[in-house]
């Protein structure tokens, strides 16, 4: 489901190479890759759904679904997948915790804004459909379209201050794209792997003022040249990505069981992640021309 966008890019990269024949459902908007299927529609009615009617299919990667009847709709049409249904979640799922870091097992919130997706997961569980979910923190790198590391790119480049909520010791942690996509191509191969749901992010977290240095040096500046400014995060929603673009609590979890039971390790730390973010997707877009005015309602 998709493809052609931000995950979908490495990953059908990784599935070609293996030797995968692959068929894409997507809206027409960005090209797809030769030799490959493309199904066209729109998961957002019924009507989109119609090139998957009666076409069944060994593994269904849905990367795009938010809400249990996005995925339920699919598999309504094409019926379950045969080998696996590989689906992109959320560590957003997990409730607010004094114990860190969070594994799998860590309470989940119902309420959170990304509740549809842990439906999903039961639901899949549940009906007995083979599946294997992944639950990523932030995951950036070049193609990123949420406002992210380019948050930060933005004011390094055009020399403004940074707003870090307190004194920047919160921790947060960031993967690269292609790191998640490989473990998720990695797990169909995997039969251990089947009914399982794996944190998978980069292996370390990172204080926001950590953050900010590494994404100074990514963009060629001296981190200590970089101005931050504190603001009081008191009053906002802590899980909010308004005029800030992580939460404002910490965010960490246990890459344990993604590790040893793929056999996987990310290939890019922080220092990486940020350095290829910028080289290889932010440079290319320069000049910038971003919009700060959201920084006042932090720094008043």
């Amino acid at each position: 489901m998709g493809g052609t966008r931000f995950v979908g890019r490495p990953l059908v990269n990784r599935l070609l190479e293996a030797g995968h024949e692959l068929s894409l459902f997507t809206r027409g908007r960005q090209p797809v890759p030769a030799g490959v299927e493309h199904l066209q529609g729109d998961r957002s009615s019924a009507e989109g759904l119609a090139a998957l009617q009666d076409r069944p299919f060994d593994v269904i990667v849905d990367s795009s679904g938010r809400t249990l009847e996005d995925t339920r709709q699919v598999i309504e049409r094409t019926g379950p997948p045969s080998h696996r249904l590989v689906y992109v979640s959320s560590a957003g799922v997990y409730a607010d915790s004094e114990l860190w870091p969070l594994d799998e097992d860590a309470p989940t919130d119902p309420q959170s804004r990304h509740a549809g997706k842990l439906d999903t997961e039961a639901w899949l569980r549940q009906e007995g459909i083979p599946f294997t979910s992944f639950r990523p923190t932030y995951i950036v790198g070049p193609g990123n379209y949420n406002p992210v590391e380019s948050w930060f790119f933005d004011r390094i480049v055009h020399g403004r201050p940074v707003p870090l909520p307190g004194d920047g010791s919160t921790i947060t942690q960031l993967g690269h794209v292609a790191d998640l996509a490989a473990a998720m191509a990695r797990c169909i191969e995997v039969e251990t792997a089947t009914n399982r749901i794996y944190n998978c992010t980069g292996s370390q977290g990172t204080t926001f003022r950590g953050l900010v240095a590494a994404a100074a040096r990514a963009c060629g500046t001296d981190p200590e040249a970089v101005e931050i400014r504190s603001f009081d995060p008191a009053g906002l929603d802590k899980k909010a990505r308004k005029a800030f673009p992580l939460r404002l609590a910490h965010f960490l979890t246990d890459t344990h069981r993604v590790r040893r039971e793929l056999a996987w390790e990310p290939a890019f730390d922080l220092e990486a992640t940020l350095a290829d973010s910028y080289a290889n997707d932010y440079a290319l877009r320069m000049p910038t021309t971003p919009d700060f005015s959201s920084d006042a309602a932090l720094l008043g």
